[in-house]
């Protein structure tokens, strides 16, 4: 029932990211009428800042670019306009005669007939893909439910051994029946799954605490198998905000420094580093000057967002702005000093604006680089203006390419002062430099490839965006080698299945990609035996999301229907928070081992006592209420306490666990056996010692059984602690809610020995000083053969 919900708000939200409202033409007059009527054929109007409400082919437009991140995954917005585009094999993000439902206009104007609406176009598409996934039970589902099993066939013979062995020996048939199923009842840890969920819930709190919000409770546990990550690039290993890197101007290079929107950064020399103060370069300030006139988007700081800075406009119009405002140069009464402006086109790639400065009048332009320098005569150089030779050209476009190569989106920027104010002729330029940026990886998230590379996880790149930007990324963050092949979604429409999974293992970077290709991908790991986790924010990313073995979406920048379809959601939108999400998970299928060893090694104990009581021909060392007694005391809090125990110190050293690894192996069964032989040896010692073969001792005997088992089994979940490292290392005050569960039930089992009201009830006589030595020695003695 909670999964479908979920799907149903996953579909919800996909609807909610429907345009509410269209504008459309019918019976020749524009109306306004709601997304859900449309029908296809209808004729629409769309302008900038609108969504689009349904899939159109564009038949008209004017500067036209759509921001598409949530389908494609490219975080720059697209060029768009009306020109045919004739390979129906050309990728979703290539389609520039398409706008498409869910997506928004930045900028420009366009005229389009609908073609598809609803569940038949590309985000309905999606909710399909989302609508036919069906979870599947965790790796620790799975291997409960095989321990389960195994248990209680395990269980029951020997039980039913013990119950003949008894009726052979003679006495009373009930008694001996009771007994068995007590026996039963506490050989078989019915606690284990209620445990397990409270350790789940508790790594969840601690998650939460560190910014990964669990959807799904069994996912804490499936973080610690996973092997492959797989993450989109925008938003979620770069920081989805385009920044000026590197401006070339006056013939020398500068880098920029400062990441993201705040207007805060140096200017240094690309050869030798050294800082420059940008108000000396004056060609460096006419460069960003004309980035800063010739620009729409605005710079804004929101003072409820913890005076975070902001763009509202195009990104890569932000970053020139960003750009110039760490240089000192702020541009203010734009409306009124900009007289004329010839705004972008995909046909000429340029823009120009006519400025009015003092009482001249300037043009400035940014385009192209091949662009502007062919519309330029004369270049910028130490502040004075020199012809532009065609050597020179070569040399800038030169430039140009190799910044490109090094996945900068380069723009060239130009003037020509002393224009009157009618201009508009973009020709006779003056060439002022080259501005190249790009949307910078996050520094957290390339210490977090190198964790999970350590820790044995692959990590894999899945983008919308374009090779050679996902190239470049995948490089500086170390995922890929700059030789290693990028696959294209193009390819992977080439590949079957089959070819697919055969390469799939030695491919880091998947580029221009769809939500279909991504869950091709997926399953071509999970063929191989991979446990997959998959990052994303955009709707393209929901499908797989929920295909893989745990999806996690970005809390700030991911939409609605990724959150819903998602089993984490990263509070920070930091790819850091993964790994610490899956140290956690790994140190929580630890502990789960651990209390299992314990509680199961406990339980081994009672059933071996009894069973070398039936085979020695003893009266039952233990009557029915202390067998359930024990079970009760010593199960539930150290168990739980275990649950809690601290992340080992190589804990994200350690290759993944094999995602077939079994819960109890075959080593851990043997030693599950030999320490609950160590626990029932005490206990008939303590028996045998006791009783010493006189049905007058009996009573005695019990008793001190009784209480060697119990404190044996509470001593004993100390050596549970670990298997790598001893108790001294690990520091005995390192997990005090081990130690107040221990000293709690030890107290209750104290309480049930010597309380004289409670002597009846569990069937016990007053002991002497010796005897309680005697418990004590034998209590203590498996966990220093343990320890030793």
């Amino acid at each position: 029932f909670v999964q479908e919900e979920r799907a149903e708000r996953a579909l919800a939200a996909l609807a909610e990211m429907s345009a509410p409202q269209a504008k459309v033409i019918r019976g020749g007059r524009l109306q306004t009428l709601p997304a859900a009527d449309l029908v296809p054929g209808d004729r629409i109007e769309l302008e900038a800042g609108d969504r689009v409400p349904a899939d159109v082919r564009l038949i008209n437009t004017a500067s036209l670019r759509a921001q598409e991140a949530i389908l494609t995954g490219e975080s720059l917005p697209v060029e768009k306009d009306h020109r045919p585009v004739l390979d129906e094999d050309e990728p979703l993000g290539d389609r520039v005669n398409m706008a498409y439902m869910g997506t928004s206009i930045a900028r420009g104007t366009a005229s389009a007939v609908v073609t598809a609406t609803g569940m038949q176009t590309e985000l309905g598409r999606i909710a399909g893909l989302l609508e036919r996934h069906q979870p599947e039970p965790t790796p620790l589902q799975r291997r409960l439910a095989e321990l389960g099993r195994t248990l209680l066939f395990v269980v029951l013979g020997v039980v039913a051994i013990i119950f003949i062995l008894q009726v052979l020996r003679g006495g009373d048939l009930l008694e001996i029946f009771l007994t068995a199923v007590s026996l039963a009842v506490a050989a078989v840890p019915e606690g284990l799954p209620a445990v397990v969920t409270i350790s789940l819930a508790l790594g969840l709190q601690r998650m939460a605490r560190r910014n990964a919000l669990i959807r799904r409770l069994p996912s804490v546990e499936t973080l610690g198998a996973v092997t492959v990550i797989c993450s989109d690039k925008t938003g979620t290993l770069t920081r989805n905000e385009m920044t000026v890197r590197r401006v070339f101007a006056g013939r020398k290079c500068f880098e920029v420094t400062g990441i993201g929107y705040a207007p805060e950064g140096e200017f240094r020399q690309c050869e030798t580093n050294a800082e420059v103060d940008p108000q000396t370069e004056p060609d460096l300030l006419r460069a960003l000057e004309i980035g800063a006139w010739c620009n729409h988007a605005r710079l804004d700081r929101d003072p409820q967002a913890g005076d975070r800075w902001s763009i509202v406009g195009d990104p890569t119009e932000g970053a020139l702005v960003v750009a110039a405002a760490k240089a000192g140069i702020r541009i203010e009464d734009r409306g009124r000093r900009i007289v004329h402006e010839i705004p972008f086109d995909s046909q000429r790639k340029a823009m120009s604006v006519v400025v009015r400065r003092d009482d001249a009048y300037s043009i400035y332009a940014k385009g192209a680089p091949e662009v502007i320098l062919e519309k330029s005569t004369q270049e910028r150089t130490g502040g004075r203006e020199i012809p532009l030779t065609d050597a020179r050209r070569k040399e800038i476009l030169h430039s140009a390419l190799a910044m490109a190569q090094q996945a900068l989106r380069v723009l060239a920027l130009a003037y020509r002062d002393g224009v009157n104010p009618e201009e508009r002729r973009e020709k006779d330029l003056v060439f002022a430099g080259l501005a190249g940026m790009l949307d910078p990886p996050r520094d957290e998230a390339r210490t977090a490839v190198k964790r999970c590379r350590s820790a044995g996880i692959r990590p894999v790149m899945i983008t919308g965006d374009h090779a050679d930007t996902a190239r470049a990324i995948g490089t500086a963050l170390e995922m890929a080698q700059p030789d290693q092949n990028v696959v294209t979604g193009a390819e992977l429409d080439r590949t079957t299945d089959e070819d697919l999974a055969r390469r799939i293992e030695s491919v880091p970077i998947f580029a221009r990609v769809s939500a279909q290709h991504k869950l091709r991908v997926i399953g071509a790991y999970r063929s191989h035996g991979h446990v997959v986790a998959m990052t994303g924010d955009g709707v393209n990313d929901a499908p797989a999301l929920k295909a893989a073995d745990i999806g996690i979406a970005m809390g700030i920048t991911g939409t609605d229907v990724t959150k819903e379809a998602s089993d984490m959601v990263l509070t920070d939108d930091n790819f850091a928070t993964i790994v610490n999400a899956v140290e956690q998970g790994r140190t929580i299928y630890d502990n789960i081992r651990k209390f299992v060893h314990y509680l199961l090694s406990a339980n081994a104990g009672e059933v071996l006592l009894m069973f070398i009581g039936a085979l020695l021909g003893w009266p039952a060392p233990l009557v029915p209420i202390q067998i359930l007694w024990i079970n009760l005391v010593t199960d539930a809090f150290p168990a739980l306490a275990l649950g809690l125990e601290p992340p080992e110190p190589d804990i994200m050293s350690r290759p993944p666990r094999p995602p077939r690894e079994a819960l109890i192996s075959l080593r851990r069964g043997g030693l599950i056996l030999f320490h609950g032989g160590l626990i029932a040896a005490a206990g008939a010692l303590a028996f045998h010692l006791t009783y010493a073969g006189n049905p007058e001792n009996l009573a005695v005997a019990r008793t001190v059984t009784f209480g060697t088992l119990a404190y044996a089994q509470l001593a004993f979940a100390l050596g549970c602690r670990s298997d790598r490292y001893a108790l001294p290392r690990l520091g005995l005050l390192s997990n005090p809610w081990l130690l107040a569960a221990i000293a709690f039930s030890g107290l209750l089992q104290l309480a049930a020995l010597t309380i004289p009201a409670l002597r009846p009830i569990f069937q016990v006589s007053g002991v002497g000083g010796p005897a309680w030595l005697l418990i004590a020695g034998l209590a203590i003695a498996p966990l220093i053969v343990v320890e030793a």
